[in-house]
């Protein structure tokens, strides 16, 4: 009987298996991880400066070799199969390195012949309107701004129609218009199938666009979640009470709760998990009266992806 496979569907499109980096002078970026990268999602890697994530995505696309384990890109081996395996992957890395004195329609052709693939000019059209660069297709990139530089960078990694994007810090120098446009050329990618890996210090972008997200630090992986669940099980909520009078100090009545002053003492702020049945806020508030002290705003709110972030982050440390 003829056997049917049917695993293809659900295998990662990145698939990282016991990978270490240790550089020559001994110091060691990976240790040991493990990543599995869905196709079609957006997923959005979170680190501190140093934590290994331009090395991990560097082996990833064949740029570095690993001390140990492997990487494996739509099924292609990084290292064994690495033509293959880079054909699939468009990358921006995080500096800005563009042929200065070449046309942006020359340097954004250039590269896709790189690649081995035929001249399309409709293709290059169509990747230089979206990141709305046809305008500029005849400029120079070396009389561009900062900004327009990062989309020809983008564009030179589109110009091959890679399954599997990489950015590395894309929005790192640009103003906040800009960051907007590319969260939404992000975002049209998507809906064309691409899977995009994100590597960012900007918090808001991974908590806007990622459907996923990994935190690395010290070189390994320390989670990998769902953004919902993420935030849904580790983000605590607060309860903030805006007060009459300000305080210097929390009253002694109230030390024994997680309750913190503002800076300028104007609000106790109570830390509580929302998913307990009884999260102790009636207790709080009968508490915040025995003690005499007025209010006259109560507000609750949600702990921010950055709050989770330096949290995880500091428990590794």
């Amino acid at each position: 009987m003829r056997r049917v496979h049917r695993e293809t569907a659900v295998q990662p499109v990145i698939s990282v298996k016991g990978l270490q980096k240790t550089y020559a002078g001994g110091f060691q970026a990976l240790r040991q991880v493990d990543l599995d990268i869905r196709r079609g999602e957006i997923f959005a890697l979170l680190g501190p400066n140093g934590a290994g994530k331009t090395t991990l995505i560097s082996i990833i696309c064949g740029l570095v070799n690993p001390t140990a384990g492997t990487v494996h890109a739509d099924g292609h081996d990084v290292v064994r199969d690495y033509r293959a395996a880079r054909a699939k992957i468009g990358l921006v890395p995080q500096e800005l390195f563009t042929d200065a004195f070449e046309s942006v329609w020359a340097t954004v052709s250039f590269s896709r012949g790189l690649f081995g693939k035929p001249p399309a000019p409709d293709i290059i059209e169509n990747v230089l309107r979206t990141l709305s660069l046809w305008d500029k297709r005849h400029t120079k990139v070396m009389a561009l701004s900062g900004g327009m530089k990062r989309r020809v960078m983008i564009a030179k990694a589109l110009s091959h129609e890679p399954d599997i994007l990489f950015l590395d810090e894309p929005t790192a120098g640009v103003d906040v218009e800009l960051r907007r446009d590319m969260w939404e050329m992000v975002g049209r990618l998507r809906e064309r199938g691409v899977t995009i890996i994100l590597t960012t210090h900007y918090i808001e972008e991974a908590e806007q666009m990622a459907d996923r997200i990994g935190i690395i630090t010290k070189g390994e992986i320390v989670l990998v979640q769902e953004k919902a669940t993420l935030m849904r099980q580790l983000g605590k909520r607060e309860l903030a009470l805006t007060l009459k009078r300000p305080l210097t100090e929390v009253p002694e009545g109230l030390r024994d709760l997680p309750v913190a002053l503002a800076a300028d003492g104007a609000e106790l702020i109570y830390t509580f998990d929302a998913s307990l049945e009884d999260p102790g806020i009636a207790a709080l508030l009968a508490r915040v009266s025995a003690c005499g002290i007025d209010y006259i705003d109560v507000q609750s709110r949600q702990s921010s992806l950055e709050d989770i972030f330096v949290s995880l982050v500091r428990s590794n440390s």
